[in-house]
């Protein structure tokens, strides 16, 4: 089988090795950025190619004379976006070329957060109140019935980028007045201040085959716009909090039409009611080094296990690895310093240190859950101290 993979971002290097492992012959198109400066896994890439792009946009109508040229000698059974950002391209790909796989308007669902949210609440789900920045009338109307803040978010951004929270109709309109025709690929959401949680699943014909429950530190846009610590970790197995999000997180993939593949969905419980809203879904693997996270507490690959589902592409039975059942935790901070020494910290349930420029991170791994939130509290406090640093948050994605 040849799998194409499509990356304007370097991830997913386990993918590609998964796929070299099923027996696939891998084709990697990415950026001209990444030629020296990515270290992909060569050995696991049988072919790749630079494509012409637009400050990591590749132009549609170029794209599929490119694809389509290699696809005169090449037999293309599966193309798959390795970021978050190239879904819909790919989905134009698959379309034009008659590739199995997620088309248009499914992709839609997990990348327009307009297209998101209107198919959610045609299922009955519970969300937070929105208006599209379409008609002005709607939008006063929604303002009028709606208390600010509200969250003004961009349409197709991945997790806090672009996202800006909104206090007053005057602030609203001069936000718009600055987006101009962009307009139109924003919403506005009612803000529901609480706690944030996220499942990451893998689904194969329709069915949660796996599925694990996490909550947030800090909420990510308070981190995005206050310079926080991130922090997320496993709930507690069983309990009832689980157990919800488990349950909502399967309506949610079933409302929307997910048929195979991996998922990164975001919930969040209202501090006032109490209640779990559904706040945006993803058809890929959790990004901020979650799937490290994952990988610790259940042994389990995400990006390995989407390769293995491509590649049996409904066709043959997929069962994912047992869980573990472990407890891990992530952090990640930008640090004060070029490459942080993180030597002082020396506790056995470290398993993973984070070797970046710039930043500082660490996943406890315990078969207790409550030593995985000791460790997470007290890192936060030395890491504050030690290396902590923030910037300005991104309106658009970073290299």
């Amino acid at each position: 089988m040849t799998v194409l993979c499509i990356a304007s971002y370097e991830k997913g290097h386990e993918f590609l090795r998964e796929c070299k492992r099923q027996g696939c012959h891998v084709i990697l198109v990415t950026s001209p950025s990444l030629q020296h400066n990515a270290s992909w896994p060569m050995e696991s890439i049988d072919e790749i190619f630079y494509m012409p792009d637009h400050d990591r946009k590749w132009d549609l109508r170029e794209s599929i004379h490119s694809i389509s040229y290699l696809a005169r000698t090449r037999n293309i059974e599966r193309l798959v976006p390795l970021d978050d950002f190239d879904l819909e391209l790919a989905a134009s790909l698959r379309e034009h070329l008659r590739i199995p796989g997620m088309g248009e308007t499914t992709t839609r669902y997990f990348r327009d957060k307009l297209s998101m949210r209107l198919k959610a609440r045609e299922a009955g789900l519970c969300i937070p109140d929105f208006v599209p920045i379409i008609n002005y009338e709607k939008i006063r109307e929604f303002m009028e019935r709606v208390p600010a803040p509200w969250v003004l978010k961009p349409r197709s951004m991945a997790g806090a980028i672009g996202i800006k929270k909104v206090h007053s109709p005057e602030e609203l309109w001069r936000l718009l007045e600055q987006l101009g025709d962009e307009q139109s690929f924003y919403l506005l959401e009612r803000f529901v201040p609480g706690d944030i949680f996220h499942v990451d699943s893998i689904v194969y014909e329709s069915n949660v085959l796996f599925a694990a429950a996490s909550g947030y530190g800090t909420p990510p846009l308070e981190v995005s716009h206050s310079g926080g610590i991130f922090t997320t970790k496993l709930l507690q197995r069983g309990s009832p909090l689980e157990q919800g999000l488990l349950a909502l997180n399967r309506d949610v993939l079933a409302g929307l039409g997910l048929l195979r593949g991996v998922s990164h969905t975001e919930f969040i419980r209202g501090h006032e009611d109490g209640k779990l809203y559904f706040l945006e879904t993803s058809a890929r693997v959790g990004g901020a080094h979650i799937a490290d996270l994952l990988e610790a507490a259940t042994g389990m690959n995400m990006w390995a296990e989407w390769a293995k589902i491509e590649v049996a592409g409904g066709k043959v039975p997929y069962q994912p690895p047992a869980d573990r059942g472990a407890y891990a935790g992530l952090l990640v901070s930008l640090a004060r310093q070029d490459h942080p020494d993180t030597s002082a910290y020396t506790d056995p349930e470290i398993v993973w240190r984070m070797n970046r420029e710039h930043h500082v991170g660490f996943i406890v791994k315990s078969v207790e859950p409550s030593r995985v939130q000791a460790l997470l509290d007290e890192y936060v406090e030395r890491v504050q101290r030690d290396f902590h640093a923030s910037i300005a948050p991104p309106d658009r994605p970073s290299h």
